[in-house]
């Protein structure tokens, strides 16, 4: 019970804080909106905010599900193969060093403006920590269970798929949890650049005309969409990698 109240006791405590510091000090709504002011244009405007909000959440979900399966892919490809890593690893981390935000002109060239910049950019986002944790998932498992398994007659594919990809699962489902917030950093971030649509674009044109609870509203959304995605993976990760985490569950 107490794990459960207590993110909620900590929430509402700075929520109250923030309303009082706001009503004291006579902030401006245009500077710093209260809470209450926050919670009225999300009412004023839930129309325009869900549908804006419903057009990220497809963007973001699109990008992220690229991003599981290519980041999948090529990261079981890298952890399994010593070829693989050397040609292919710097490439990627060196790719992964390039601000994001600096590809969205040539995004926006290639592309225009709308969805598909948008789905890009939660991709690039989010591929590089998946890619990461499967391969680093691959490389904990022991140099003698290996050998134990190619005595027995394992080929290499026989040994990916009984130990390595198991063995992988936690660093996997620890990634998700990651990379789904980094996806929906990109998808807003291109939203507020290179789109008509998203709650980006909204947040862009409230900010426009100095309606900072509209702006504060959007970022709420988001905010609340990325915490139902990251416990969706959380309790996912409970549930197939329980192995895992069993341990740790039974010491809280």
């Amino acid at each position: 019970m107490t794990k459960r109240l207590t993110p909620w006791i900590i929430t509402i405590g700075f929520l109250l804080a923030w309303q009082l510091v706001c009503t004291a000090f006579k902030v401006a709504d245009f500077i710093l909106p209260t809470p209450t002011e926050i919670v009225s244009a999300l009412v004023a405007y839930a129309h325009p905010i869900a549908t804006n909000a419903l057009q990220t959440l497809f963007t973001t979900l699109v990008g992220f599900g690229l991003a599981v399966l290519f980041g999948l892919l090529l990261g079981l490809a890298i952890g399994s193969s010593r070829f693989v890593y050397d040609g292919v690893y710097p490439m990627m981390i060196g790719f992964n060093s390039i601000p994001k935000v600096a590809l969205m002109p040539i995004v926006v060239v290639w592309f225009g403006i709308g969805t598909i910049p948008a789905v890009i950019i939660a991709f690039l986002l989010a591929f590089f920590p998946i890619m990461v944790n499967v391969a680093a998932g691959l490389t904990t498992i022991e140099p003698e269970l290996k050998d134990v398994m190619r005595v027995l007659g394992a080929r290499p594919w026989q040994i990916l798929v009984k130990i390595g990809i198991p063995r992988s699962m936690p660093y996997f489902f620890a990634s998700l949890k990651v990379a789904i917030g980094l996806a929906f950093v990109g998808s807003v971030i291109s939203e507020t650049v290179a789109s008509n649509a998203g709650i980006g674009y909204l947040m862009m044109v409230a900010g426009g005309r100095f309606d900072m609870p509209l702006v504060f509203a959007g970022l709420v959304v988001v905010a609340v969409m990325g915490v139902v995605m990251y416990e969706i993976f959380a309790w996912l990760e409970r549930h197939v990698t329980f192995w895992a985490t069993r341990a740790h569950d039974q010491a809280s």
